[in-house]
């Protein structure tokens, strides 16, 4: 039998009015463990969940790499469906899809406003911004078609005073001449990232071929998704032993670069956010820490005659020590325990009801974000067990220094 635990268990369980003193300690020290933790389980998951949700909408806009003519992305790529299967069967690559852009100049009766109008053919993933739509439908895009429809963000709409349907025109300076075009305004999106919602405009690959004076092959280049985003500079890696050397119809050869590289800002701005997380985790931590430690002195002190009971009838102090190091245990298993209950719950009870919401303008998002994460909640449950306990050593030595005769004294 475990002596320590056996102790261990009575002195947790004992629910004597003498010790009066303890019971409020022991609560406190619950109530300490169960806030750091609950606490450190919400800023965890905010913080996963905006940091993915953010990088989702810069994906979504940009996909995982984009390979585009070493020149400059103004200078064209020819891009048949065997150079994207060739893309495609890059080790870590699952998708590939031309794009063409250009920009211009949408004018309504009113106002007006410069735009980048992103040209997709057939291949393009359209899940993202079918999930961004708030008006409208997403048209099905084609690369032989005529038509010119136009996907326009909720600002755009509402600067330019623009509804389903609404015919407006676009204007586009060549070399030597200025071209218009009318277009037809057919879905409305929203992502709330200002960037990207004030200038990109979308329509078929062909139009914008067209304004370029590009034929059926040629694009700005390629957009790929990636299997593992942590392991996006590998797979860029591969990517360049691909596109190394080789030129395409008209020789010219390409490069692709990481949607890091090219918003490095913004990406850098995330990575900053892990330094508030570990701050917080240090401080919760150290809170949990200190009501253990406090609250193991005052049950120490109180226990001060069974400990010395306890040394008379020759129990040895290592014996002693282990005995309130698991009744600690105890106390902070129950701490973790409700942490988890009142921290998951918060998680749960925002992804499921948006109950905080935020200015979209600001953070990007319109309801906090949150992301359940199973394995760093018990990274963080084990990791506090252990720290906690740890930091509860050095206490338990004061047992040392009770002496038998005199604790029970005045007994």
């Amino acid at each position: 039998m475990n002596f320590p635990l056996f102790i261990a268990r009575r002195i947790y369980s004992d629910q004597d009015d003498r010790h009066k003193v303890s019971r409020p300690a022991i609560r406190i020290a619950t109530i300490g463990v169960a806030i750091g933790l609950a606490v450190m389980i919400i800023t965890v998951s905010v913080v996963l969940g905006f940091k993915h949700t953010i990088r989702d909408k810069v994906v979504g806009f940009g996909s995982h790499l984009q390979v585009y003519n070493v020149q400059a992305t103004g200078f064209p790529l020819c891009i048949d469906d065997s150079t994207l299967q060739a893309y495609e069967s890059v080790e870590g690559i699952t998708h590939a899809e031309r794009i063409a852009l250009t920009q211009g100049i949408l004018k309504t009766d009113d106002d007006f406003l410069g735009i980048v109008l992103k040209g997709i053919g057939p291949e393009y993933d359209t899940t993202f911004i079918s999930n961004s739509m708030v008006e409208g439908r997403l048209p099905q895009f084609s690369d032989s078609t005529t038509k010119y429809p136009l996907v326009v963000s909720r600002s755009m709409a509402d600067k330019l005073r623009l509804h389903i349907g609404d015919r407006v025109f676009a204007y586009f300076i060549g070399e030597d001449d200025v071209r218009a075009r009318k277009f037809t305004v057919s879905g409305i999106y929203q992502t709330n990232m200002r960037r990207f919602d004030d200038m990109i405009c979308l329509t078929d690959l062909c139009v914008t071929q067209r304004l370029n004076n590009w034929d059926s092959l040629q694009c700005t280049g390629a957009e790929l998704t990636v299997s593992d985003f942590d392991n996006l500079k590998g797979i860029n890696l591969n990517m360049q032993r691909l596109l190394h050397g080789k030129t395409d119809r008209d020789g010219n050869m390409s490069v692709s670069y990481t949607i890091t590289e090219t918003y490095p800002q913004l990406f850098s701005w995330l990575d900053l956010l892990d330094i508030n997380v570990w701050i917080i985790l240090g401080l919760m931590i150290a809170v949990a820490g200190f009501t253990m430690i406090s609250g193991l002195l005052i049950i120490i002190l109180e226990r001060t005659q069974m400990i010395g009971l306890l040394k008379a009838l020759g129990t040895r102090n290592s014996t002693i020590r282990h005995t309130f190091l698991w009744f600690a245990a105890f106390i902070i298993g129950r701490g973790l325990l409700w942490g988890n209950i009142v921290g998951i719950g918060i998680v749960l009870l925002q992804q499921y009801t948006g109950i905080v919401t935020l200015d979209a303008q600001t953070y990007y998002v319109s309801e906090a974000p949150m992301e359940l994460n199973i394995p760093f909640i018990v990274l963080l449950n084990v990791a506090t067990l252990i720290i906690s306990v740890f930091v509860l050593i050095a206490p338990s030595y004061l047992v040392s220094h009770i002496h038998p005769a005199r604790s029970m004294h005045y007994e």
